[in-house]
C-alpha cells in the first residue's frame, strides 16, 4: 500500500511588532471589552503585529532563502516611527486598531519587503497594504461585539514607538482547533547606516 505524503508547509508573513509598553497601553484600554465580550476570539497580546506582506502557505524549503535578503534590507534602513490609533472593524467581525505616525515610511518599507520576496521567487498575493493591528474576531451572528469594541477604540491614541525589528513569522492557522499562535522564524534589527 502506497502512503500518501504531503509536503511540509508553513504559513508565513513578514511583520513589525509594537514594543511591549505600547501593547500594554492598548491592552489596558481593551480590558472592559474583554469582560463585555467574552465570546470574541481575542488575539494574544504577545502575537499582535502589523503585517507588511502575507505570503500564505509555503513549502518549508522556500523560507530559508528569504533570511539573508530580509536581514540585508533591515540593516539598510532606519526604524519606522509609528503609533497605535483608533479602531475599526472589517465586515463587522474583525476588530482592529489603526496605525499612525510615519505611514508613508511604513508603505515604503512594505514595498521594499515585497520586492525582496518577489526577487526570491516566492509568489504571493500582493494585496494593498491597509496598516492595522488585528485584535479580535467575532463569532458568526455576533457582529455587535465587534462593532461595539471598535467604537470603544475610536478615541484611542497610543504613544509613539519605533519598530525596532523586521520579523519573519510562522503561524499555526488551519492546523487544528485552538487559538492561533505565531512564532518568529527569524527577526532582524533595523539599522540606520546614516547614523554611523
Amino acid at each position: 500500500m502506497k502512503e500518501a505524503t504531503q509536503a511540509a508547509t508553513v504559513r508565513v508573513f513578514i511583520a513589525l511588532a509594537p514594543p511591549d509598553d505600547a501593547k500594554e497601553e492598548l491592552e489596558r484600554v481593551l480590558r472592559p471589552a474583554y469582560g463585555a465580550h467574552p465570546r470574541m476570539r481575542w488575539n494574544r497580546v504577545e502575537d499582535w503585529h502589523v503585517t507588511l506582506a502575507f505570503l500564505g502557505e509555503l513549502p518549508v524549503e522556500t523560507v530559508p532563502p528569504l533570511r539573508t535578503p530580509l536581514a540585508d534590507l533591515a540593516a539598510s534602513r532606519p526604524p519606522v516611527r509609528l503609533a497605535l490609533r483608533g479602531g475599526g472593524h472589517f465586515d463587522e467581525r474583525v476588530v482592529w486598531t489603526g496605525i499612525d505616525g510615519d505611514v508613508e515610511g511604513l508603505h515604503l518599507l512594505a514595498s521594499e519587503v515585497r520586492t525582496v520576496v518577489k526577487e526570491c521567487g516566492v509568489p504571493f498575493e500582493g494585496r494593498p497594504l491597509r496598516p492595522h493591528l488585528t485584535l479580535a474576531r467575532a463569532r458568526r451572528g455576533d457582529t455587535s461585539s465587534a462593532v461595539d469594541t471598535a467604537a470603544g477604540l475610536a478615541a484611542f491614541a497610543g504613544r509613539p514607538w519605533e519598530a525596532a525589528r523586521l520579523h519573519l513569522v510562522g503561524s499555526n492557522i488551519g492546523r487544528g482547533p485552538g487559538p492561533i499562535h505565531y512564532r518568529d522564524i527569524a527577526s532582524w534589527p533595523f539599522t540606520d547606516p546614516a547614523a554611523e
